[in-house]
């Protein structure tokens, strides 16, 4: 290779590495954790969404200027669009009357989090989970069902819009 080609291939590399490192912050990626909790007998939802992802986020769905970081409304208002955009069903495709409970920052994750009284007798649950995907087509969220068997896990990627999971009788 003579000087000119390495010095052309050099640059290239060095060009191309902003472009990496600016793409890795971006995850596009959530993670939901549904727990059957026996000692209050509650169905808490725990949602996790990146603070990078989040912080791109509410400039997009509610204003330019919007700071997750440090405005306690533009949290409280990006919690509230999380809980609009999730929502678990029972076998007769009765949506669960999830309430939102609270949400905090903690290091670079944003927490949100949902319960309901575990109804008796649950054998399938259906699950919306619409996450962030109405502004990246490409996010992927995934769910993990705990404290009703072996874990259980959904994945919302590409056009899919609505999973379910079973249970077994008397799981616990």
């Amino acid at each position: 290779m003579n000087i000119r080609t390495t010095l052309l291939l050099c640059l290239l590399v060095m060009l191309s590495m902003p472009v990496c490192s600016v793409s890795a912050h971006q995850q596009k990626s959530g993670l939901t954790t549904v727990l059957f909790n026996p000692h209050t007998n509650n169905i808490e939802v725990m949602h996790r969404v990146y603070m990078h992802d989040a912080e791109h986020a509410v400039k997009t769905l509610f204003d330019k200027t919007a700071d997750i970081i440090k405005s306690a409304e533009t949290q409280a208002q990006f919690a509230e669009y999380v809980a609009q955009r999730f929502a678990l069903y029972d076998e007769l495709d009765q949506a669960f009357a999830l309430d939102l409970v609270g949400f905090e920052v903690e290091g670079q994750h944003f927490w949100i989090y949902q319960e309901t009284a575990t109804p008796p007798n649950i054998g399938k649950i259906s699950v919306r989970h619409d996450v962030l995907r109405d502004i990246w087509p490409e996010q992927n969220n995934l769910i993990n069902f705990e404290g009703k068997g072996q874990v259980q896990s959904l994945e919302f990627a590409d056009n899919v819009e609505l999973l379910s999971v079973e249970f077994a009788p008397h799981a616990h």
